[in-house]
């Protein structure tokens, strides 16, 4: 058994959602502060992957990362090339989970107690310690759930990876490529197989995704 499609998946979900989180809380914890005509523009705009369909995400990552484009090009002087490289799938999973890990975030921080970090500030704590110790404690069942949907997110992408990477065994297969593919040969078995692997992926993700939420649930009941 060929175990590449789930390591590679688990490489690119994973690399993916580190940079997906910082990036996601960052965007998130500015975004909360601004005027609602502002937030409301940026909302569109940093969320619109997540409604589009991932084959014009993969689109327009070709239009950017292309190697005949001015960046893919660019790119490719440093070796780095995006298309038809495993890396590829990073970028496609970034810009497709991005968007979960960011609305959880913005909604854990509009609903953070100010009054806790002015508190801080009034014992001359710096707004990084208190961001860090204090609003991120605070949010950190909204973060974590955040996070686990984005990696789930980045694991099951198909679209946007199968346009941006393509399918090579050995090389850029993922899971979800290598289902197609197997589908594709009248491999039923193997397809079945992955589809039981992704399924069982799925339900740890979803399960821990309700865990977090009913312990969330359970710390604001026993505030009051």
């Amino acid at each position: 058994m060929d175990w590449y499609p789930l390591l590679n998946s688990l490489r690119i979900a994973a690399l993916s959602c580190v940079i997906v989180f910082f990036a996601g809380i960052f965007a998130a914890y500015y975004a909360a502060k601004l005027p609602r005509m502002v937030k409301g523009i940026l909302d569109v705009i940093l969320t619109l992957p997540m409604v589009l369909p991932p084959t014009v995400c993969g689109y327009f990552l070709l239009l950017l990362l292309g190697t005949r484009r001015p960046l893919g090009k660019f790119l490719m002087q440093w070796g780095i090339k995006f298309v038809m490289n495993w890396y590829g799938g990073i970028a496609a999973a970034v810009l497709v989970a991005f968007p979960l890990m960011y609305r959880t975030a913005r909604g854990a921080f509009e609903s953070f107690d100010e009054n806790l970090a002015w508190s801080g500030q009034t014992l001359g704590l710096s707004n990084t310690w208190i961001f860090w110790h204090v609003r991120m404690s605070a949010c950190r069942q909204g973060i974590l759930a955040g996070t686990v949907l984005a990696f789930a997110r980045a694991l099951g992408e198909y679209g946007a990876t199968s346009m941006l990477i393509g399918y090579t065994p050995g090389k850029t297969a993922t899971v979800s490529t290598t289902v197609y593919q197997l589908w594709r040969t009248n491999d039923e078995a193997g397809a079945f197989f992955w589809v039981m692997v992704n399924l069982a992926i799925s339900a740890v993700v979803l399960l821990t995704v309700n865990l977090l939420e009913e312990k969330q649930k359970n710390g604001i009941r026993s505030r009051y």
